[in-house]
């Protein structure tokens, strides 16, 4: 698969999944040819094509929004059901990007679901580009905070995803649980599921939301399910007795 194209700066391809939205139990676009724009580098937005969105649902609000590379929105109030969402699709009719013209796009988290065929997908689109290996691994791998070992496993659990930082995922029986105490934060990821978080007590410090699990993640990352992680940009991590460099990353 090619890269994606920067056209007028904004990158843009063609996808070929079919994917669809709701919003008050009714079907607001449906389409097996969405456009992929990426208005930001971790993933990209779905467009629809105008004729593959129900636009009797959609009323001009009157407002715009200005995007330096897309020009000027315009945008719509939704319908559907007995739901309404103000200025949750928007579309560029005179955007210097000629291929936005005609396309409709939708607030991800305005609507009710979104289906990537006939799977629902969560958080935001799935990114082409993005893939996830989980490995069992036999590695000693520690983790150390503040100087406190909280993490000693030699069964760990590896996932790789692109753009980040392995991550280490312990069995519960390896980590010092009566260090960990567990907070109210929960996070999303479109590819793993919504994960729980620990903060992590240790030399007489508190540190939040230092680790977390997902417990029931998404099917095809099932590997992980229970197990616990660490920001390695945020601990000390040895892996088979070396100290690792710490990461920098969003995370840091």
């Amino acid at each position: 698969m090619p890269d994606p194209r920067p056209r007028d700066g904004v990158r843009i391809e063609d996808g070929p999944k079919r994917v669809r939205t709701y919003l008050g139990g009714e079907l607001i676009a449906d389409t097996t040819r969405p456009t992929l724009v990426w208005e930001i580098p971790y993933y990209p937005a779905y467009y629809f094509p105008r004729e593959d969105v129900r636009m009797e649902l959609l009323t001009p609000s009157g407002r715009t929004q200005h995007s330096t590379s897309r020009g000027d929105a315009h945008l719509f109030t939704v319908k559907g059901g007995k739901r309404e969402a103000e200025d949750a699709a928007w579309n560029y009719p005179e955007s210097p990007v000629e291929e936005l013209r005609g396309l409709i796009r939708f607030d991800w988290d305005a609507m009710d679901v979104w289906f990537e065929e006939d799977e629902e997908v969560f958080v935001h689109p799935h990114d082409p580009y993005s893939r996830i290996d989980i490995l069992h691994s036999s590695r000693h791998v520690q983790v150390e905070v503040n100087g406190v070992t909280v993490a000693d496993t030699h069964q760990p659990t590896l996932l790789f995803e692109t753009g980040l930082p392995t991550r280490y995922y312990f069995p519960k029986l390896d980590v010092r649980l009566d260090l960990l105490t567990p907070t109210d934060t929960t996070s999303g990821c479109a590819y793993k599921g919504f994960a729980a978080y620990w903060s992590v007590e240790a030399g007489g410090e508190t540190f939040e939301d230092l680790a977390w699990s997902y417990r029931t993640p998404l099917p095809e990352n099932a590997k992980i399910a229970g197990l616990v992680a660490f920001y390695n940009e945020k601990v000390d991590l040895v892996i088979d007795g070396e100290r690792q460099q710490r990461p920098r990353t969003h995370f840091s």
